[in-house]
């Protein structure tokens, strides 16, 4: 009886799948695109800010003190009074994700400019480097690994966060959750929904562990 009701179930998931594919793959590139762009905007202010954050530690206690206070708050509550700005839509979803990223990025990046040796550092400024061609030469590729260790955590996170955005009208793979609370065969539904999701993350992890790894200095 158990083995036919997973059947059962198993047929619904495929049966719904087959009925809706354009809607799921358009959630699917909705719910990836705003978990990308909430990243990348907050990389593109984190990675900075911790490069000049990183030798001034009175500075960073406070930056990431105040990040952290962030990463607090409950993802709907941020969401609720983010919202009081920003209105409904995908761009208050991308604005949270944006506030999430920033306490993993922004500690991984002062992490990995400080375990950057000082030798290698006066190397550099030896061999007449300038201020900027040190931290592009020396410091950004010994620190990236960390980096992209918080930029890894960062996205798996945002993914997450983005499942709420059918609350805010933003749409995305929580949409799917939605419709399956809200139906008679939920559970089928539900699945359907939570499937690509735990293969979007998954797939996310692998491919930025992999990239990750490749900034790992090679022994020879």
């Amino acid at each position: 009886m158990t083995d036919m009701t997973q059947l059962s179930l198993i047929q619904q998931i495929l049966q719904y799948y087959e009925e809706n594919t354009a809607y799921l793959i358009a959630q699917f590139i909705q719910h990836l695109l705003m978990a990308v762009y909430g990243t990348l905007f907050s990389a593109l202010l984190a990675v900075p800010l911790g490069f000049y954050i990183a030798k001034r530690p009175k500075l960073a206690q406070y930056v990431i003190g105040l990040a952290n206070v962030i990463q607090t708050v409950p993802s709907l509550a941020l969401l609720s009074v983010v919202m009081l700005v920003m209105g409904l839509g995908s761009n208050l979803v991308v604005l949270t994700i944006f506030l999430y990223s920033l306490l993993p990025i922004l500690r991984n990046t002062v992490a990995g400019v400080n375990s950057v040796p000082a030798d290698l550092i006066d190397v550099g400024r030896g061999m007449g480097m300038t201020k900027w061609q040190v931290i592009r030469k020396v410091e950004l590729p010994l620190a990236m690994p960390v980096i992209m260790g918080g930029l890894r955590t960062a996205f798996i996170t945002a993914i997450g966060i983005a499942t709420i955005g059918t609350f805010v009208g933003a749409g995305g793979l929580g949409s799917v959750l939605t419709r399956g609370i809200n139906a008679s065969d939920a559970s089928s539904i539900i699945i359907a929904g939570v499937i690509p999701i735990a293969l979007m993350s998954i797939t996310a992890d692998w491919l930025l562990g992999k990239v990750e790894k490749q900034f790992l200095p090679r022994s020879h």
